[in-house]
């Protein structure tokens, strides 16, 4: 692969290894970068991702900030330890509403970093290194135009180790099949809601973001919205381990996907662009949903979830 001649007729992919740390340095210049953890319940897991950025991209990464979102365990503490710069989303603009969700933490790592390229990374992560955040930010300081890199994976199962390229159960009975009908531009994304990924900080304050899980597939089909494929990047970071959920857990995670897909299932739809007019037919999924699931005493659970969104940071601050 040639980092620096994507294809423009799909996501522009490269590996890992098209981005050694010495070409990293070499152009990022003046250009600021952090790297945002978003971590709820990840004590055992959450000191070996930080210390790792920390041991590995000291050079490379101005910030490494974990944004706890209300935690119960020692998860802050432990990530404080390690080094990081930990916020709760309780304690950052309590006057702008306090909730858990990875889509909250994210929007509200703005108000504490200052950026010109995020990088996400997840918590759970039992098998990893920092090539992955070194493969999502290369092509973002390789090129202008790209706006968002995003990796994929072999993941590695609890199955025996079993290593697949699927993607998680969301990614691949959800999120793509929503794709392929909807937006079949973006159906060569890999895996489009993999947890790690870059964004330009100048992108990501001009978005709506939901406050769930369906951050990664809004800020996917936004930047294809606003800029097209060629902002759109997407990097082979190898092999990945994390902690699995539950099933009811992942259906939960689904309703947030599929809220958040649904509002921009038209390209020029209002949560691309607030200045948008709704379209005269196009029905907005609604802000809450109950989700229900049978106990095994035949009883019914019922969940509700949160699909709302904040609106773009640029227009809060």
């Amino acid at each position: 692969m040639n980092p620096d001649k994507p294809d423009v007729g799909d996501p522009w992919i490269s590996s890992a290894a098209d981005w050694p740390l010495d070409l990293l340095l070499e152009r990022k210049g003046a250009t600021r970068i952090a790297v945002v953890i978003p971590t709820r319940n990840e004590e055992r897991t959450i000191s070996g991702v930080v210390r790792l950025i920390l041991d590995e991209l000291k050079a490379l990464v101005d910030e490494v900030v974990v944004m706890d979102s209300l935690s119960s365990d020692q998860s802050a503490l432990i990530a404080k330890e390690a080094g990081a710069r930990v916020y709760s989303v309780g304690e950052v603009r309590p006057d702008l509403g306090i909730r858990a969700g990875k889509g909250e933490a994210l929007w509200k790592s703005q108000f504490v970093t200052n950026a010109d390229i995020t990088a996400f990374i997840d918590a759970d992560l039992t098998q990893w290194g920092p090539h992955f955040l070194r493969g999502v930010i290369g092509p973002l300081l390789a090129d202008p135009q790209v706006q968002m890199c995003r990796g994929f994976y072999d993941r590695i199962l609890d199955v025996d180790g079993l290593v697949t390229l699927e993607g998680g159960r969301v990614t691949e009975l959800v999120a793509r099949p929503w794709l392929a009908l909807f937006r079949p531009e973006l159906s060569a994304m890999v895996q489009p809601l993999a947890g790690e990924w870059a964004i330009r900080g100048s992108m990501l304050s001009s978005l709506s973001i939901p406050m769930g899980y369906g951050v990664e597939i809004s800020t996917l089909l936004d930047i294809h919205s606003l800029c097209g494929l060629r902002a759109i990047a997407q990097v082979d970071l190898g092999q990945r381990a994390h902690r699995h959920q539950n099933i009811h857990d992942l259906g939960a995670m689904a309703v947030e996907v599929l809220a958040a897909a649904d509002r921009r299932r038209f390209p020029s739809g209002v949560a691309a662009n607030p200045n948008v007019a709704v379209l005269e037919n196009e029905v907005v999924p609604p802000n809450e949903v109950l989700l229900r699931s049978m106990d095994e005493d035949r009883q019914w659970a019922v969940r509700t979830i949160l699909t709302d969104e904040r609106p773009p940071f640029n227009t809060v601050i």
